[in-house]
């Protein structure tokens, strides 16, 4: 899967606002990804939820999701990851940015490939663009 954004049709202000927005996810990818979760910190909003695949439940606060991240990070290795079809749509001082994503990952012995649509929506707080709220569509994890 190729990384590709789609920001057609927008005004200069708008254009702008998408590529930071796009930059900001970049940059939360890339600290989980790196092995700092607690990078994340200044990326996601103090009042953060993030609803667990198939609506199953959330986590509420930007402490609760860094710790699920610090879990993450501390329990499994990234074999790959590649993202794909990413779109972002920006409206005043909130965002959404959505990318289809497929991972293998080694947790416990065992590995996994996980597939899946990340579905995020970003705020504008401080002047800055900051995760607001998260969900992961369609998942799939099976063994690799």
């Amino acid at each position: 899967m190729e990384s590709q954004s789609r920001i057609e049709g927008l005004q200069a202000g708008e254009t702008s606002a998408c590529h930071a927005v796009s930059e900001a996810m970049r940059r939360i990818n890339r600290a989980w990804l790196d092995g700092r979760p607690n990078d994340l910190v200044p990326l996601l909003h103090p009042a953060m939820s993030m609803v667990y695949p198939g609506f199953a439940g959330r986590g509420e606060g930007r402490d609760a999701i860094v710790a699920g991240f610090v879990d993450f990070c501390s329990n499994a290795r990234v074999h790959s990851y590649q993202e794909g079809d990413a779109q972002v749509y920006v409206t005043g001082d909130t965002a959404v940015v959505s990318n289809t994503f497929e991972m293998v990952y080694e947790r416990s012995g065992e590995s996994y490939q996980a597939t899946g649509r990340d579905l995020w929506v970003f705020t504008r707080h401080d002047g800055e663009w900051v995760g607001a709220w998260r969900t992961m569509l369609d998942l799939v994890e099976k063994p690799a």
